[in-house]
């Protein structure tokens, strides 16, 4: 019998206070102060749960759900948007969200060969509802990234009990990040990478709106951290010696309790690759990076029958405030990603491949003697 060892479940609150974040070792990205828990659960609602999957030598993988609130989503959806990057890669259920501007159901992350998988347990979350029990077409949204170069990918170890485990477990407060769920097997500027999250928050003055971002790390490029040249200080970066590729994906999750309908959110999203840019992330040819954004705000919901409503009638942010909410999103991303990378742990995975991660004693050295 397979034996998983399935982390963040019981234990994500003291995992996440026990590991290391990019403000421990002097690191702040931006001029706006992050929420409680500097995560994309400072959204009121927002949750986030794992699954991580760990077994022999070879399987390094898992699953990372983001609840936009507790409850069927399918009936009370909510505004979102997408954003391509650069678009080598598989993102599910990005067409209707295109094209309708709403999501209804929770947002899924695994790896490149369990897209399929976890499409079938979004499905099963939304039948567990009985008031869905006439639903016959889902748009399951899944996103991922190519963990395969320490996980045994072609084994297909996620299945969609584990999406339903990461649903169940998924929860507000702090979130566990680096070498866990979808994060597990992912490496990002030639270290090890993981699941990352940040957040900030607005002043009254411009509106008191809360921005929150997550992030799986898998993608490459010449690393900057709050502007230190850090992938070129240790040695690391694309094209090196042509020996390093710059290929791989980043999934971008941002959430707000801004009320903002599609139009203003895709113009969020776009921002998030702004932040991926400033940690030196070039969306390279073989890179799948893609921002998915919503927000949680109970006036812009939008019911899934509207036959007998002709009219939605919403209050939403004007164009003319959305700036302090686009450099909200550059700089939680900016953070998500750098924590991904200060989280995460060395692994050995597939075929005996071990990843560094990055030297953080070094790196909290030279950044205390500013040199």
């Amino acid at each position: 019998m397979k034996l998983y060892l399935i982390l963040g479940i019981l234990m994500s609150v003291q995992f996440a206070f026990a590991q290391q974040r990019g403000r421990d070792i002097g690191l702040s990205p931006g001029v706006m102060g992050p929420g409680s828990y500097n995560a994309i659960t400072d959204v009121s609602g927002v949750e986030v749960g794992h699954v991580t999957l760990i077994e022999g030598e070879n399987i390094r993988t898992g699953v990372t759900a983001i609840l936009p609130y507790r409850g069927n989503i399918f009936k009370s959806k909510i505004p979102a948007a997408i954003y391509v990057g650069n678009g080598f890669g598989k993102l599910a259920g990005i067409t209707q969200v295109k094209e309708l501007g709403n999501l209804e159901t929770p947002i899924i992350l695994t790896n490149t060969l369990s897209v399929a998988a976890a499409i079938n347990g979004l499905i099963d979350y939304t039948f567990s509802f009985s008031e869905n029990e006439n639903v016959r077409s889902v748009n399951a949204v899944v996103g991922e990234t190519n963990d395969g170069g320490l996980n045994d990918i072609r084994g297909r170890h996620v299945n969609p009990a584990h999406v339903m485990q990461a649903i169940e477990s998924a929860s507000g407060g702090p979130v566990e990040e680096g070498n866990v769920g979808a994060g597990t097997g992912t490496v990002a500027f030639g270290f090890k990478a993981g699941i990352g999250t940040a957040s900030r928050v607005l002043p009254e003055s411009l509106g008191g709106y809360t921005v929150g971002v997550l992030v799986q790390s898998n993608f490459g490029g010449v690393l900057q951290m709050d502007g230190w040249p850090v992938g070129e200080k240790f040695g690391k970066y694309s094209f090196r010696d042509q020996l390093e590729s710059a290929d791989g994906s980043c999934m971008i999750v941002v959430a707000t309790d801004a009320p903002l309908e599609a139009r203003n959110l895709e113009r969020v999203a776009k921002r998030a690759m702004m932040g991926l840019a400033r940690t030196g992330g070039i969306a390279s040819n073989g890179s799948g990076d893609y921002v998915i954004a919503f927000s949680t705000a109970s006036s812009v919901r939008i019911p899934h029958n509207t036959r007998e409503q002709k009219t939605l009638k919403n209050e939403t942010v004007s164009n003319d405030h959305m700036s302090s909410l686009f450099l909200a999103t550059i700089e939680a991303t900016e953070e998500a990603i750098i924590n991904s990378l200060i989280a995460a742990e060395d692994m050995k995975g597939m075929n005996g491949r071990e990843i560094k991660a990055l030297p953080i004693d070094l790196l909290r050295d030279w950044i205390q003697k500013g040199d």
